[in-house]
């Protein structure tokens, strides 16, 4: 049965949940805001299918893609309200004119951060653009499973380790089932991201209730210079509002970017760089400046890898403005493919005082960064690792 003792070694993914024909396994949160499967020793059956699922147990070998492009949606809005390029959209529109359904990430009424779906593409809008915190995966697995064995289309779009934990779940391939992950930083905790929704809300005046939009990845400067937004109802003036703050001032995501509270999981993912066995990969083009200059607007590139056989031949090229690229060129600038997110040295810290500070906007300004010293051994170390590079 699943026995969880090293956090690092479970992702989060659910599958052994929704797996187990007994339901005896449940979701406990820990003090860092993750949830985490806990089995009910009395119902247990020990069929052990729950090991069986696991993507962190039995994980997929690496595979490199196919395929890699630089793409762009023409369609200027569907880009500008997009993270990068706006290729989601392209491919989860085809799926919804051929009748399918689609699941992916979306702001529950609450805005945290949760799995959904849709066969509306008037609804898509509520999938698109990054959020930067783990997903409630819920019963999808499952829902999936009953669609596909109904002959439906299904597009699932998450995290590596959800992709490879749906796969695992079902535990044989569907022809009629499209999967697509994306570059992965790590997923930072539901708690933490709520303990700073609603002290900045009350910090300035905006009501949860009132809140109508949040983006993590906002283009009003520029793609490069993405800011973190709210756009809220202002009751006092009767105006919708909007807060903004580029990401490198924004404390959250100084926080998430630093690798602060980011799940155990995250900095030993057994499923990035293929291994989820995703159909395609999605991601930012960084570095398009340099390897394709005439693409780069500053409205946002896609980066799209096609893994499988069933990836390149779904993926929808011909509606897209692209170029073929080469995956190590593309690599080299998206630190997302090269491997997992390093440990900060004050995380353990950091969770540690969440529950007893006053003000979580101030516990993360004052331990996202390593100390004086540990900053300068860094620069040395970098300073001597160019030296003798040379």
């Amino acid at each position: 049965m699943i026995n969880i003792i090293d956090k690092s070694k479970c992702c989060g993914c659910t599958a052994c949940v929704q797996c187990c024909p007994k339901q005896c396994i449940v979701l406990k949160e820990d003090n860092e805001g993750f949830l985490y499967p806990e089995v009910n020793i009395e119902q247990c059956i020990n069929c052990n299918l729950c090991t069986k699922v696991c993507p962190v147990i039995y994980p997929f070998k690496e595979k490199y893609p196919q395929k890699t492009y630089a793409c762009i949606n023409p369609n200027n809005e569907i880009r500008i309200n997009s993270s990068s390029g706006g290729i989601f959209s392209l491919i989860a529109e085809k799926v919804i004119q051929n009748n399918g359904i689609v699941f992916g990430a979306i702001f529950d009424s609450q805005w945290q951060v949760i799995h959904s779906y849709t066969k509306d593409i008037n609804s898509l809008y509520k999938f698109q653009g990054s959020k930067y915190v783990q997903s409630f995966i819920g019963d999808s697995y499952q829902k999936i499973k009953l669609l596909l064995e109904n002959n439906t289309i299904v597009l699932f779009v998450g995290t590596p380790c959800q992709v490879s934990g749906l796969l695992h779940y079902l535990r044989k391939d569907y022809h009629n089932l499209i999967t697509v992950d994306f570059s992965c930083h790590g997923v930072a905790s539901p708690k933490v991201w709520s303990l700073y929704l609603n002290e900045l809300c009350s910090k300035h005046c905006i009501e949860i209730h009132n809140i109508k939009h949040i983006n993590f990845r906002d283009k009003q400067y520029s793609w490069t210079k993405f800011c973190f937004s709210i756009k809220y109802f202002n009751s006092k003036n009767n105006l919708i509002e909007t807060f903004l703050e580029i990401h490198n001032n924004n404390i959250f995501m100084k926080g998430f970017l630093s690798n602060l509270y980011l799940r155990p999981s995250c900095y030993k993912c057994p499923t990035k760089n293929g291994r989820s066995q995703s159909d395609i990969t999605i991601a930012d083009y960084w570095g398009i400046q340099n390897i394709f200059p005439e693409m780069n607007d500053e409205k946002g590139v896609s980066l799209v890898l096609t893994n499988t056989e069933k990836g390149k031949s779904f993926f929808p090229i011909t509606q897209t403005i692209f170029r073929e690229s080469n995956y190590e060129n593309a690599r080299q600038y998206n630190e997302g493919l090269k491997g997992c997110a390093i440990t900060p040295e004050n995380r353990e810290s950091f969770f540690a005082k969440i529950d007893n500070s006053k003000s979580i906007i101030s516990l993360v300004q004052k331990l996202y960064k390593p100390n004086i010293k540990k900053r300068i051994q860094r620069r040395i170390k970098k300073f001597i690792n160019k030296l003798t590079s040379i």
